[in-house]
C-alpha cells in the first residue's frame, strides 16, 4: 500500500511536470527578444523596399512569437491536461479566424456598396 508521502510526492510530480526549467524560460526569452528586435529593425531601418513584403514578414514573425510564448511560457502542448488545453486553443483559434474573417468581409462589402459622397459634402471635407 502507498504511504501518504509517496502519494503526495507522485501528485506533486504530476502537477508540476509541465513547468519549465530555467533553461527553457531563458530560451523562450531570447527567442521572444529576437522575434521583437527583427521586426523593429525591419520597419525602422526601412530594410525592405516593398511595404507589403515588410508587413507579411512582420506578421509571420508575430505568429512565430505567439507560438514561442505558448510553448515556452504558457507550456501549452498536447500532453498538458490530456490534450484539453490544445483542443481549447484550437477551438479559440477557429473562432477568432471566423470572427476576423467575417468582420473583414462585412467591412469590405460595406465599403464596396457605399453611395458616393455628394459634392456639397466633399467641399466640407476638403475645408477641414
Amino acid at each position: 500500500m502507498n504511504s501518504p508521502s509517496t502519494t503526495e510526492h507522485a501528485h506533486d510530480d504530476a502537477m508540476h511536470a509541465h513547468h519549465g526549467s530555467l533553461r527553457s524560460y531563458l530560451t523562450g526569452f531570447v527567442l521572444a527578444a529576437i522575434l521583437t528586435i527583427i521586426p523593429f529593425w525591419l520597419v525602422m531601418g526601412h530594410v525592405i523596399e516593398s511595404r507589403q513584403a515588410t508587413i507579411i514578414i512582420v506578421l509571420a514573425l508575430a505568429a512565430v512569437q505567439i507560438l514561442v510564448h505558448m510553448i515556452f511560457f504558457l507550456h501549452l502542448d498536447t500532453r498538458s491536461e490530456n490534450g484539453w488545453n490544445m483542443l481549447a486553443l484550437i477551438f479559440t483559434g477557429v473562432l477568432v479566424a471566423i470572427v476576423l474573417g467575417a468582420s473583414i468581409w462585412v467591412m469590405y462589402n460595406e465599403n464596396a456598396n457605399m453611395m458616393p459622397m455628394s459634392p456639397q459634402y466633399m467641399h466640407h471635407k476638403q475645408g477641414s
